[in-house]
């Protein structure tokens, strides 16, 4: 799994509003990775305000499909947008497919009607951080928390009370703290194996080809639906669904 910069001028521009929508703006304190519990918040308060209990998972990035030897994982990076989640949920309709959802927290909580859909159409939640900095992996531990524990927060919120089941990274900036911190609150770290490039606007045909040849190298494959204009990741999974049908693939979800 190579690290990628998908979308990174664009998510530049959203680190300094990031900030300034987490839930410091409601007066609500941010929750620690490790204690978890929220600073400056008396213990009892904390104790009621303390999120549910989750089961903690593995703390290794995950790869493989819950289909076995012929499963392939669709994961849909940095949405949701109002322009392209639809096309893609279209698109993964006609074909019967379920996805995985990797969703930026501002960009869930600027569109909750858009992760609501997501989930209605029974795709899966993937926490994307907070405001895609691929440079998180260079940066404090309490950052990294931040990114990791605000965007699970708005993601949740924004779903109706349905829970990321895993964390992808930005740019694959993971560390062994976000990978724990990640799987303390039930979301196993999520890789990839495929690599379409999408987010480099390369041609629908480049994108399928990308797919079909790296496909052996494992079943799951990355796709975006934000950060710019994505309607040839549109065009080539309109492609790519009834190419793996024909190949005998299984689509599914990832190994948690």
């Amino acid at each position: 799994m190579a690290r990628h910069g998908g979308g990174r001028g664009w998510y530049g521009k959203l680190i300094g509003a990031a900030l300034g929508v987490t839930l410091l703006a409601t007066g609500a304190s941010l929750w620690t990775a490790q204690a978890g519990v929220a600073d400056g918040v008396p213990p009892k308060a904390a104790a009621s305000a303390r999120p549910a209990a989750v089961k903690k998972v593995s703390e290794s990035i995950e790869h493989a499909s819950d289909k076995g030897p012929r499963g392939v994982n669709i994961t849909i990076d940095d949405g949701p947008d109002p322009s392209w989640t639809p096309q893609m949920l279209d698109v993964l309709k006609e074909r019967g497919v379920k996805a995985t959802f990797c969703m930026v927290g501002t960009q869930a909580q600027a569109y909750p009607d858009l992760v609501k859909k997501v989930v209605a159409a029974g795709h899966q939640l993937c926490n994307h951080s907070l405001s895609h900095d691929t440079a998180m992996d260079r940066k404090p531990e309490s950052y990294q928390a931040k990114q990791i524990l605000d965007a699970e927060r708005l993601i949740t919120k924004a779903s109706g009370g349905v829970r990321p089941l895993y964390y992808r990274a930005p740019g694959g900036a993971f560390t062994p703290f976000s990978r724990k911190t990640a799987a303390a609150r039930g979301m196993r770290p999520l890789g990839w194996n495929v690599d379409t490039k999408d987010f480099e606007r390369p041609g629908s045909d480049a994108i399928v080809a990308t797919v079909q040849r790296e496909l052996p190298n494992g079943p799951t494959v990355l796709l975006h639906d934000a950060g710019g204009d994505r309607s040839q990741t549109v065009e080539a999974l309109r492609r790519i669904l009834p190419w793996l049908r024909e190949q005998g693939y299984s689509t599914g979800f990832p190994v948690r």
